[in-house]
């Protein structure tokens, strides 16, 4: 999808919608997991913080909640950014 990337490469503080969730590489069942905890088509999403040493992880704001997420984690959820 044009105008897409992944979570893990999003910079801070950006307004983000979830795209979708893409885990066939990550381990069973990683995709209903982030589904579970709010990563779905249309919902916003931001990247608040990450670690000082290599970035990993990242604390993402879903919705009212926020997640640590490491990178490989983040890799799995597509978004693009919001319209204002």
């Amino acid at each position: 999808m044009k105008d897409t990337f992944t979570l893990d490469k999003a910079p801070i503080g950006t307004p983000l919608e979830v795209v979708g969730v893409n885990a066939a590489d990550a381990p069973e069942s990683w995709d209903v997991w982030l589904e579970e905890i709010g990563f779905t088509a249309g919902e916003p999403c931001m990247v608040m913080q990450r670690a000082a040493l290599g970035g990993d992880p990242i604390a993402v704001r879903i919705g009212v909640s926020t997640f640590a997420l490491r990178l490989v984690e983040a890799a799995c959820v597509t978004v693009r950014r919001r319209a204002h």
